[in-house]
């Protein structure tokens, strides 16, 4: 077999872009009573592409198909956490989907035409097929934003999302052909060898990486490229809003790695301070504009927001340290994040979304366990020790002190201590104020079951965070 066409590396690929084919013609003979089939069919998918991931997995890096496609261990890891993502993300919303209707055949292909476009992000060795992956995911997003044909405001989020989609596509792919101007290739192997020889004072490389920056930025939904975040966030379906906030976290953070990482990590002087701009604004505006939020999704919608400040830290230190503090982060935050928003989905029942502040007060007297797990969750999104989020906090401030950015630490430090604020109003509404809702819970067991078993998660990485932290530091090495 040649070694531009090494088929085997991408048979993840191969397999899932084939299993939703399959799905959606086998969808086609199943009746609206039947629909459980399509859900599982899709969830041995996502079980049996793991398999092959591991199965096929590199322990090297391998470039292949004429330099569009890379394969290495830091990959397979992304991937696997892909899958994960999207499983749980599919399993908290099949109830949900059931008593509104929604539990259509299509969301799950579009589900994994959507993780086929993070997996061929995480993949791409070539400008082109970095932006195949982005239209890819950024296609299949549009249409679950809007797959409640009956809901006018998701339909709305979902205009407004394509809009602003493609002006930041428009801006990525034009600062992809400058780049492909400047170096006359597309590979991102060949840019970074050319780059030294072009010079960091080319005004082409400039207005490049300018492009190209604006692009991952909207992908990460840093400001001030942040406007589609919360309205997404708010006016889809809970079940969409959980799958938007989850795996495509995981595709922003391979965006970045491959491209500027990759590709242009010989201008890291160049788009540091960009990135060093993007996260002070991220981390300002994030956390103090979720302090007036009365609906939550909104307010984990700008908590998303200071993350994403906090993921761009971890690149912007330009070191193994801080791409290994990024990547940790990224992983603990999409667990986190699923699991806040499945506690949404459990307290939600036919007609009413639970999705306002005051729908969680006094859930510690409806359920003690439920309202315990959604603290753990919230503590480690507000990163207190001892659970995740604080590890990967402090990871990310580690890897920016040690290149002497001293003061960017301290101003993270500043807006955390700031966000915790509404993070901590989550907790006193659950366990001091008096109940509005006393409607019963009526997720079933296997929500409930994995839902707790994501709580305590949160917790046993923050206890023990050296395996993640090692298999981090592996895959990026």
């Amino acid at each position: 077999m040649s070694a531009n066409l090494n088929f085997v590396v991408a048979y993840p690929e191969i397999f899932v872009l084939t299993a939703a084919c399959v799905i959606l013609l086998v969808d086609l003979f199943v009746s609206d009573r039947q629909r459980i089939v399509t859900f599982l069919l899709t969830m041995v998918s996502l079980l049996a592409a793991a398999f092959i991931t591991v199965q096929y997995g590199v322990a090297e890096r391998v470039i292949t198909f004429h330099g569009t496609y890379v394969a290495d261990p830091m990959g397979t890891v992304l991937k696997l956490s892909t899958y994960g993502a999207t499983a749980l993300s599919l399993l908290y919303s099949r109830e949900y989907l059931q008593r509104r209707g929604l539990f259509k055949g299509e969301y799950f292909v579009l589900a994994l035409f959507a993780m086929l476009g993070v997996m061929v992000m995480i993949s791409a060795a070539s400008l082109l097929t970095i932006y195949l992956g982005v239209e890819l995911l950024s296609l299949s997003l549009y249409g679950l934003v809007a797959f409640d044909r009956d809901n006018g405001i998701a339909a709305e989020s979902a205009m407004k999302y394509f809009v602003l989609g493609a002006i930041a596509s428009g801006m990525l792919l034009y600062g992809m052909s400058m780049i492909y101007g400047v170096t006359g290739t597309l590979e991102l192997s060949q840019i970074a060898n050319r780059i030294p020889g072009i010079g960091l004072n080319s005004l082409g490389l400039a207005f490049g990486l300018a492009f190209l920056v604006v692009g991952v930025a909207f992908k990460f939904g840093a400001v001030p490229f942040h406007m589609w975040v919360p309205d997404v966030y708010h006016g889809a379906p809970t079940a969409v809003t959980l799958f938007v906030g989850s795996a495509p976290k995981i595709a922003s953070f391979a965006l970045a790695m491959r491209l500027l990482v990759d590709g242009l990590g010989g201008a890291v002087e160049q788009w540091r301070p960009m990135l060093v701009v993007l996260a002070v604004l991220s981390m300002a505006i994030g956390n103090v504009v979720a302090i007036a939020q009365t609906n939550i999704k909104r307010m984990l919608a700008y908590s998303t927001i200071s993350h994403v400040g906090f993921i761009l830290l971890g690149v912007l230190a330009g070191t193994v340290q801080g791409y290994q503090a990024a990547m940790f982060y990224t992983l603990t935050y999409v667990l986190t994040a699923v699991g806040s928003f499945g506690v949404i989905l459990l307290l939600s029942r036919q007609g009413f979304e639970s999705d306002a502040l005051d729908d969680f007060k006094g859930l510690a007297k409806k359920s003690p366990w439920f309202a315990s797990v959604m603290a753990m969750l919230i503590f480690s999104t507000a990163g207190v020790p001892p659970f995740v989020g604080f590890t990967a906090k402090l990871a990310v401030i580690q890897a920016i002190i040690g290149i002497g950015y001293t003061w960017l630490a301290g101003v993270a430090v500043f807006f955390s201590v700031i966000g915790a604020y509404y993070y901590i109003r989550v907790v006193k509404l659950m366990y001091f104020d008096a109940p509005v809702d006393n409607g019963p819970i009526q997720a079933g067991v296997a929500l409930r079951t994995v839902l707790s078993a994501n709580g305590l998660a949160v917790l046993a990485l923050g206890l023990l965070p050296g395996l993640l932290l090692d298999l981090c530091a592996r895959v990026i090495s």
